[in-house]
């Protein structure tokens, strides 16, 4: 069985100035680093997408898993698995919507299926501590780099 969490959050930029901080993936360990991510290399990109590979520390030890992005600038950001460790399953999105002058209601959705070997209180941490950690992240990301 998928864990599925959905998360909506406000941020003060326009939805362009999100998705840009959204698709700088070489980036994220600047600002995710400290929710376990050490690395991020990109296989291929096009106009409509990429292939990036990401590697995060848990527990002591250091997995990766890749994922192909579909990118519709300014309004979405869509992934599926391609292939991975401990998970066999990933698919999710950031949904982009302008409520405003120079505000973005953005929504991020993922479903995952970890293999049997990942304790079930690990995703519980992840999906009920670290989702908003990260969703939160990206929004300080996009709000520090507006001003």
């Amino acid at each position: 069985m998928a864990d599925a969490a959905t998360r909506t959050i406000e941020v003060e930029v326009e939805p362009e100035k999100l998705f840009d901080v959204i698709t700088d993936f070489e980036s994220y360990p600047e600002f995710l680093g400290s929710l376990g991510l050490v690395g991020i290399k990109i296989e291929s990109r096009g106009d409509d997408g990429m292939v990036v590979t990401q590697s995060v520390k848990k527990l002591g030890k250091t997995v990766s898993y890749t994922l192909k992005y579909k990118l519709d600038r300014p309004h979405e950001v869509a992934w599926t698995f391609v292939r991975g460790q401990m998970m066999s399953h990933n698919t999710g999105s950031w949904t982009l919507e302008k409520t405003g002058e120079g505000k973005t209601r953005a929504t991020y959705a993922i479903e995952v299926k970890f293999g049997m070997l990942v304790p079930k209180s690990l995703v519980k941490l992840m999906v009920s501590k670290e989702l908003p950690q990260m969703v939160e992240a990206f929004k300080k990301r996009a709000e520090s780099r507006s001003s």
